[in-house]
Formats: C-alpha cells, structure tokens, sequence
C-alpha cells in the first residue's frame, strides 16, 4: 500500500490525518507508534530517521516518495493531490484562508499547549500533579474556544463554515474530543457542541475516532 500514516490513537494531529483520509476515501497503511509503551516509541532510532521531531503524525507517500510531518500540511497535500474527492478547502481565496484562520486557532494555539510533551514537561520540572495538568488543559482549551465559538456566530451552518465539510472542522472535532476527555465544560460552546455532533455523525468522522484504532488501549 503505498500510503502509510504513523500516529498514536488518541494523538489529536493524528486524528485529524485519519479524518481527511477518509473523507478523501484513501486506502492507507496505519503504523501504530506509542507514545507512552517503550519509553516513547516515537524516539525510536527508527520513527527518529523518519521525523526527526519524533512526534506523530508521519505521512509517507511511497509513490511520490515523500514523508511529511505535520497534520495540516499532510492534509493540504492529499487536498490538492486529490482535489476531485471531498476537497478540504474552498476555492476562493479569502475563504480559502478564512477555513486556515480557524484550524489553525485549534491546530497552532490550542492542542500543542497540552500537548503530552508539554504535559509531561510540567509533571517533570514543576511536580505538576494530575489535577494540576487537567486544570492547565482546561484553562487553555476554554479560552480558545471562547474565541472560535465568537467567530463560529458569522459563518456556521450544519459544519465550521456552511453546509461542508472543510479543513476547520478537521481541526476542530479532535479538540472538542480532548476538551471532553479534560472535563471541559462544553456548556458554553453551542455552536462547537452542534459541529462536532454534526461531524461525527458522519462515516469518515466515526472512523476516525481514537477508539476505532487498532492500537486504542
């Protein structure tokens, strides 16, 4: 098969390449890498000689004989390698970077602060206890969902942006499913809330759910 994707289940950024792969209805090779078991598989000599970052995901595309890190740019590769099928992304420029805007308030300024590198960070260095880190992922996960619940009011219709599906929702299903797993309260985000129901009401959303995943434990 010639597309592979390495991820952990539960990794957000993971989870979001497992949604547009499905969306584009692409059969792919799944590689499980523990982030926990073994040390951290992804510091592994060999995951370290295919992402140097040794973080999840990595996207290899053997016919193209590419390997790519980082969700959104995977994702906007398969967009554009695969524009006929579900496109992610709108055409037209300023909505084009409107549906980025969005994920990446999700991608870039919420998920990487609790992040389990980071998470494990202020476990190490600050004795940082189980309630101290649930507390740090709320706080963090509630403020930038304030911000994307304000913009959500101009553009949401069934999905982030209208009636389809783009690379903001991708971006934002995997979220809301750490802000539950924190004990966020989702009370105050309707129109996150109604998203997220929408999106995983569907088949390449359902799939995609870490709990569906081979190495789901």
């Amino acid at each position: 098969m010639s597309l592979k994707l390495y991820g952990y289940w539960r990794s957000s950024a993971s989870y979001r390449v497992r949604i547009a792969l499905n969306l584009k209805n692409l059969a792919y090779e799944y590689m499980p890498v523990h982030l926990v078991k073994d040390g951290g598989q992804q510091h592994a000599e060999q995951y370290v000689s295919l992402n140097p970052s040794e973080l999840v995901p990595t996207f290899v595309d053997e016919d193209e004989d590419i390997i790519l890190n980082q969700s959104l740019s995977i994702i906007e590769y398969l967009d554009e390698k695969y524009p006929d099928v579900h496109p992610l992304l709108p055409p037209h420029k300023v909505e084009k970077a409107r549906v980025r805007a969005l994920a990446y308030d999700t991608a870039c300024d919420i998920q990487p602060i609790a992040n389990l590198r980071v998470l494990n960070y202020l476990s190490e260095h600050y004795n940082v206890d189980g309630e101290g880190k649930k507390a740090w992922c709320q706080t963090w996960i509630t403020k930038g969902f304030r911000g994307i619940e304000k913009r959500l009011q101009n553009t949401a219709g069934d999905y982030c942006f209208g009636f389809n599906v783009t690379l903001a929702d991708i971006a934002l299903v995997p979220q809301v499913y750490n802000a539950e797993r924190f004990g966020v309260d989702m009370s105050a985000f309707p129109l996150i809330r109604r998203i997220n129901d929408n999106c995983n009401e569907l088949d390449a959303f359902k799939s995609a759910l870490p709990e569906a995943q081979i190495d789901a434990s």
